[in-house]
């Protein structure tokens, strides 16, 4: 690290409440300071993900002992980073009350209720802020944005309209039929809170417009349409008018900021639909991109498309990690985004050219009528991905002959092709690394010492194809392929673990709560306001009937070239073998630590396995990661977010040596926090399970500390 690069450390660490940058960069004595905060989500603006705590480190952690537990006596997922500042823990229980906590005893401080019915959509932290005088609390509870007296957790009724904004207003048309949540929390810059949201993936949905409001007032100061409005860059590269129905394009894995030079970075999701683009094709600016953003304004100062007119759901997933490197003996303020399909793109932060070589590759074209895919897409010369890009025959799984030949079977019948293979009517397509990545929203953490980047991998295959809407369907079934096959199949058998069976639902569930939950969303679904009572009477008539054999995708291609056609996905489908598990080879997960310099992988190994496994010998299999790492200047990384083993890591950092785990009540699946609390640091991870359909649930924060 340079000289330049030292003194912004210096000062970000001085900033987030400590006084031991020194010590530590020069390694002395471990951090005396009493008091070090985790003070936004990422652990600080910049989403490195680091902390300069020594007094854990790869000689002791192992002996890491837990300190507390606060359980929030819910189930349902808990993705929450917490924050903390000045010994108070900040974060969400599981239906998105807000608490506050001592951070040294995990007793609670106080707890808001906003009494909003149904409200369990993914909720992944809170931000902090203070003048000094006061500090205010931004958090995001379904549509609406919160701001609580950082003290009591009470609404500031001057903020909004009485303590909230409504993220449906100001977007288009009646905000009431407008579905939004913000799932991510907000940036903190000055006096603004810089948001982005979550909406649908299907039509119809709003556009996902980045705005930042006022934190005294909650009075919108500006907003940046990453679907261009006539007369905006762009605009052009959407069909004439697209901006009056096309949606989504919407940040909502979050943004970091570059403070000193006033930029705030937000990567954007796809456009909707998100696998067949018929009715937006070209380019489609500014989904799929990362964008630079003044902080001050909302005006682009630069921006990068990673997939252009996306047909694979190929979010950027996760914030980027904002980071100093020396290049050719000089300091450049860099960022890293990493992607679903496992690249590494790097980038100078300030002009947007890339740290290495970006080229196009070609790829083929669309055999679905009114479709035109991209005929090229980008892909970094450098770093290598850190999962693998093509699924052949010689990687399946090889767990028992029995399930080989089924994985040979059923592979034999799909499309194969690497990255970028347009999906087909009447025959599935592989896409490897799957939906949920490779990368995902947990994002990486980065060592600003040592100039390493640390990320999870999942190595799931999925499939996927499209149908056109059926000629003579009712309209129940219409509106169910149109707005529901996308996740729950054709068939209505969902993704068990991700998208639950609606085969029968009306049997097994109160119609009441199935309306609900269509109203107001739940997990991960997101609501539907647009769907009137005639509407939802006509879904809710075809739920009750018999499912038909149309799951395949299989319609007839022939047929389906009599354009125009509607055209809808035919359902999420995990490869998986008969008994459950992946039918592909291991490693099924990674961990990864990329040098930032060179470009080049220091360590890769598997992360996760399923315990029954293991039992049989079948041992460090790896497994999906949902919850990413964070590292520390005690030489550290901790991360959870193994599904099926629920446990929680340290390894070392310059080996990728397991120095330390243990077993979570609950599966973490959610990024840790740590801080220093009256001189003694604790490490911090939410555990609630809930994508192992056989492993428990719940909700608790868990902590963790040396013995004292």
């Amino acid at each position: 690290m340079s000289f330049r690069g030292i003194r912004l450390w210096l000062g970000r660490w001085a900033a987030r409440g400590t006084l031991c940058a020194l010590a530590v960069l020069y390694g002395l004595a471990p951090c005396a300071a009493q008091t070090v905060d985790w003070p936004a989500y990422g652990g600080g603006a910049e989403q490195d993900h680091y902390s300069p705590l020594t007094q854990i480190n790869r000689d002791n952690v192992g002996k890491l002992e837990q300190a507390w537990v606060y359980d929030t006596g819910e189930k349902g997922n808990l993705e929450v980073n917490p924050v903390i500042v000045n010994s108070t823990l900040y974060a969400y229980t599981n239906s998105q009350k807000v608490i506050a906590l001592d951070a040294a005893t995990g007793k609670l401080k106080w707890e808001f209720n906003s009494e909003i019915g149904g409200s369990t959509q993914p909720t992944r932290g809170v931000a902090y802020w203070t003048d000094g005088k006061e500090a205010r609390i931004f958090a995001g509870v379904m549509n609406f944005l919160y701001c609580l007296d950082a003290e009591t957790g009470k609404p500031i009724a001057s903020f909004g309209e009485n303590g909230r904004v409504d993220l449906r207003k100001n977007l288009r048309g009646d905000y009431l039929e407008q579905s939004i949540a913000l799932t991510t929390p907000g940036i903190v810059y000055k006096d603004l809170i810089i948001v982005g949201g979550r909406n649908p993936e299907t039509h119809p949905a709003p556009p996902g417009d980045i705005r930042a409001y006022d934190v005294h007032t909650g009075a919108l100061r500006w907003r940046f349409h990453t679907i261009p409005r006539p007369g905006e860059p762009g605009y052009k590269t959407w069909p004439e008018g697209a901006w009056k129905t096309a949606g989504a394009a919407n940040n909502w894995a979050g943004m970091a900021l570059d403070a000193e030079h006033g930029i705030v970075y937000a990567p954007t999701g796809s456009a909707v639909m998100d696998f067949y683009g018929g009715d937006r094709v070209g380019d489609d600016l500014y989904a799929n991109c990362i964008l630079a953003l003044d902080a001050e304004t909302g005006k682009l100062l630069w921006y990068f498309q990673g997939v252009h007119h996306d047909l694979w759901d190929r979010d950027f997933p996760a914030s980027p990690a904002l980071y100093t490197v020396e290049q050719d003996g000089k300091p450049v303020e860099a960022l890293a985004q990493i992607t679903k399909q496992a690249y590494v793109y790097l980038f100078n932060r300030i002009t947007g050219e890339p740290l290495f070589p970006i080229h196009e590759h070609s790829y083929p074209a669309s055999t679905v009528p009114g479709e035109v895919a991209a005929p090229t897409q980008p892909k970094p010369d450098w770093p290598l991905p850190f999962g693998r890009q093509e699924l052949t025959a010689a990687m399946l799984t090889d767990r028992t002959p029995e399930a080989h030949a089924w994985a040979e079977k059923q592979f034999s019948t799909f499309r194969t092709g690497g990255q970028f293979l347009p999906f087909a009517v009447g025959q599935q397509t592989i896409i490897f690394p799957g939906f949920d990545g490779g990368g995902e929203w947990s994002g990486p953490a980065v060592d600003p010492v040592t100039d390493t980047l640390f990320v999870g991998s999942t190595e799931m295959a999925w499939t996927g194809g499209l149908a056109p809407l059926a000629p003579g369907a009712g309209p129940g079934e219409r509106l169910y392929d149109r707005e529901c096959a996308v996740c729950h199949g054709l068939d209505r058998r969902g993704t068990p673990q991700t998208y639950p069976s609606l085969v029968g639902v009306t049997s097994w569930l109160y119609e009441s709560e199935i309306l609900r939950t269509i109203r107001h969303g739940a997990g991960r679904m997101p609501a539907f306001p647009n769907l009137d009572d005639k509407a939802l009477a006509m879904l809710l008539g075809f739920l009750r009937t018999p499912v038909k054999n149309k799951a395949s995708g299989a319609a007839d291609a022939a047929g389906a070239a009599n354009a125009p056609r509607e055209y809808v996905f035919t359902g999420y489908r995990k490869f998986l073998d008969p008994d459950g598990y992946p039918a592909i080879a291991p490693p099924w997960g990674t961990l990864n630590a990329l040098d930032l310099k060179t470009g080049k992988y220091l360590w890769q190994i598997p992360l996760g396995e399923y315990p029954e496994l293991a039992e049989k010998g079948m041992a460090d299999t790896g497994s999906e990661i949902y919850g990413g790492p964070i590292t520390t200047a005690g030489g550290v990384v901790f991360i959870g977010g193994t599904v099926f083993d629920r446990k929680f890591r340290a390894f070392d950092a310059r080996t990728g040596k397991l120095l330390w785990e243990t077993v979570l009540p609950f599966a973490g699946i959610a990024t840790p926090s740590t801080y220093m609390v009256d001189g003694r640091q604790y490490v911090v991870i939410a555990a609630s399970g809930g994508r192992d359909p056989k492993g428990p649930a719940g909700g608790e924060y868990v902590a963790f500390a040396l013995p004292q």
